[in-house]
């Protein structure tokens, strides 16, 4: 069982999903932590300088699904 875990699906529009990308590449590039917003609430990850990622691509079903996993240890 995970120590936490937060899922959150909305539909949004092609300029604010650039947003929320550009969001968390700025948090990534200047390090230290990345704010997201979701909502009624903010989460704060510290993020580190080495990360492991993974990027998926699947078509199925006349839809594209598109994953970009990064993955770093709490320690």
């Amino acid at each position: 069982m995970s120590d936490l875990k937060f899922e959150q699906k909305s539909s949004l529009s092609r300029q604010e999903a650039a947003d929320r990308l550009t969001a968390l590449a700025e948090a990534l590039r200047h390090g230290g932590s990345a704010e997201l917003d979701l909502g009624p609430g903010t989460l704060t990850l510290r993020i580190p300088d080495e990360l492991r990622t993974e990027i998926e691509v699947e078509v199925e079903d006349g839809e594209i699904e598109l994953e970009i996993e990064f993955k770093w240890r709490t320690t």
